[in-house]
């Protein structure tokens, strides 16, 4: 039976953060179709008066094209059906089905969107709000659960041989580094993370307790703590400050009765379940594959995406003859086919870059002799927990962005480097200075 969610229901679903394209929300009711469920809302720019900024009826004419082999995703009717069947078909395929949930779609109406818009405003951040509204026109006790969301960011150094010279910082500095110098510039965060991506796609144990460490004392909006479906660490819809004594006291209180430590070590040992689950479960590696087809960093595979528009490549009309080298322009006389492969695997990657590791725990009881999930035992407390691992924000990543993406990094490489000439370097590592 068909279900759709009218006015009524809205008490049951609370905000529980969002991106730039959707609002998440997540489920208290009583139903068992919704338990354990979140939803994601699509936002529209506050400023637009059309129904999105973007068309989001039908693949393009070129993406079409780019994806011509799945023949029922390019003969979606809506994009967000192209989407759930680009996460089907080709991201789950790749990541493993027992870690990707593609979702469904679910009947709204509009009354439901405009309450849900007015029942979290006051809930969202500021910025977020105005830039972008709920698009309305589209329309069990289960125990203690605890979930984090980790976004882990590109775990691998590029080797291109497409990349500049001059852009030599990329082979020894990861891209999440780099950006936090821009965003430290543009005053996105107030200070810099020490988390590398590296370390907690390294494999290696040590490493990655540092990672969460890292993450845990800068989350930015690359972790996150929910409680039962309600966050008690990290922001909602952006950035956050340095952890604060006064943070950590909330948190080491919001872990009591789940972590069976005493006062003042239960973060600790939280930690340390995190960097184990993430250790053992080895589920980072299959999402370092995915992220490595891109094999030709955006310096190459721009070139293919002006091969594939049939446009003049406007990367090599900004190039003088003598930066324009012979392997650039090689670029622009391979066969079409190779330059849809070296976009697809390139979009395809970006999609695993930048998506979200979520892990769900729940204390296991000594009465639970069977359980569908895998479980993992903590030393420091001596218990047990079930885990469930899922990838999230599995998105499609439209052709058109290709442009800026080379943009971005352009952007972040420049600023990276202007500061690198005025600031301090340690190694390879910008170190700035208060």
């Amino acid at each position: 039976m068909e279900i759709k969610l009218e006015q009524k229901d809205a008490a049951d679903w609370i905000y529980r953060g969002e991106g730039a394209a959707n609002l998440v929300l997540s489920y208290t009711g009583s139903s068992t179709v919704f338990i354990g469920k979140v939803m994601r809302i699509q936002k529209v720019a506050s400023n637009s008066s059309s129904r999105c900024l973007v068309d989001h009826t039908v693949l393009t004419e070129h993406e079409t094209l780019l994806w011509r082999e799945l023949e029922e995703l390019i003969s979606s009717p809506t994009k967000e059906s192209a989407e759930l069947l680009y996460v089907q078909h080709v991201i789950s395929p790749l990541l493993g089905p027992e870690h990707v949930d593609a979702g469904t779609h679910v009947l709204v109406s509009r009354e439901f969107l405009e309450s849900i818009e007015k029942k979290v405003i006051c809930q969202r951040p500021a910025w977020r709000v105005d830039a972008a509204k709920i698009d309305t026109q589209r329309i069990l006790n289960v125990g203690p659960c605890i979930s984090v969301e980790i976004k882990p960011k590109c775990g691998f150094l590029p080797s291109s041989r497409f990349i500049a010279e001059r852009n030599v910082i990329k082979r020894s500095t990861t891209r999440f580094r780099m950006h936090q110098v821009l965003k430290l510039h543009e005053r996105e965060i107030s200070e810099l993370s020490q988390y590398d991506p590296l370390d907690i796609f390294s494999g290696s144990k040590e490493r990655i307790h540092k990672a969460i460490n890292d993450l845990y004392n800068t989350p930015q909006n690359n972790f996150r703590v929910f409680l039962n479906g309600s966050i008690i660490f990290g922001g909602l819809g952006g950035g956050t400050n340095k952890t604060s004594c006064v943070i950590e006291k909330a948190f080491e209180d919001a872990l009591k009765g789940l972590i069976q430590a005493d006062d003042g070590l239960r973060t600790r040992s939280f930690i340390e379940l995190v960097a184990e689950t993430v250790y053992s479960s080895r589920v980072l590696d299959r999402l370092l594959e995915v992220q490595k087809l891109d094999n030709f960093d955006i310096e190459g595979a721009i070139h293919a995406y002006y091969n594939i528009i049939s446009q003049p490549c406007m990367v090599c009309s900004e190039l003088d003859e003598a930066r324009l080298q012979p392997r650039y322009a090689s670029l622009h006389s391979i066969p079409l086919d190779e330059s849809l492969k070296m976009v697809k695997d390139y979009l395809i990657a970006a999609t695993a870059k930048d998506c979200s590791l979520m892990i769900s725990f729940k204390p296991r009881e000594d009465t639970d002799f069977w359980s569908p999930y895998s479980s993992i035992y903590l030393k420091s407390t001596n218990q047990n927990f079930d885990y469930k691992v899922n990838f999230i924000d599995l998105d499609l990543k439209p052709l058109n962005k290709m442009e800026t993406y080379y943009e971005k990094d352009k952007k972040i490489l420049n600023s990276y480097v202007q500061a690198a000439e005025t600031k301090h370097m340690k190694g390879d590592t910008l170190v700035m200075e208060a």
